[in-house]
């Protein structure tokens, strides 16, 4: 697998998802009230997914690209299968 250029970037994002999952724990556990939890579920949803876009951007930009380039068109089946699955 090559690194990816944001991979950092992903990973640093991936961390702070994780601090919002744990905070949205410590809320339930608390007994906060549901329409802040849900608020917050809601930003942890949207983080996640520009995640997701962050690094479908960095493949198809880097591996993609690559594989065009070396005329590996197993690649953009993969890509395109990987995409339906990103999508639902």
């Amino acid at each position: 697998m090559n690194k990816h250029k944001d991979s950092k970037a992903v990973i640093d994002r991936i961390s702070r998802a994780a601090g919002h999952l744990q905070s949205i724990k410590k809320m339930i556990e608390e007994e906060r009230d549901c329409s802040d939890i849900l608020v917050q579920i809601s930003a942890v949803r949207s983080a996640v997914n520009n995640i997701g876009r962050i690094f479908l951007k960095d493949h198809i930009n880097h591996c993609l690209e690559d594989a065009i380039k070396n005329g590996n068109k197993k690649v953009i089946d993969d890509l395109n299968s990987v995409i339906e699955k990103f999508l639902k």
